[in-house]
């Protein structure tokens, strides 16, 4: 599923254009984003959890060379799938 689609089912679950609901979830995947830039969890109770999370700095190789790098250490976006979702899923 794509981002089109999500904006398709919710235009049509809403009843409203595809074009407000294009901006509606543009909305909320700003909103999510600058929540996480923030450093804050964005909870979707059912759904589940985005959060920020850390990677430590390591070693790595070049593939082609085999030469060792360092990988510095860097925050990346977290998801955790809550209980609701887990069970749909199954």
């Amino acid at each position: 599923m794509t981002k089109q689609d999500l904006v398709d089912v919710l235009a049509q679950k809403a009843g409203i254009s595809k074009a407000a609901a294009g901006e509606c979830l543009n909305v909320i995947l700003d909103e999510i984003g600058k929540a996480l830039v923030k450093g804050q969890e964005v909870v979707l109770t059912g759904f589940g959890k985005f959060m920020v999370g850390k990677r430590k700095a390591r070693t790595g190789r070049n593939p082609q060379t085999g030469a060792t790098i360092k990988i510095a250490a860097a925050k990346v976006p977290r998801f955790k799938a809550g209980k609701a979702l887990k069970d749909l899923v199954k």
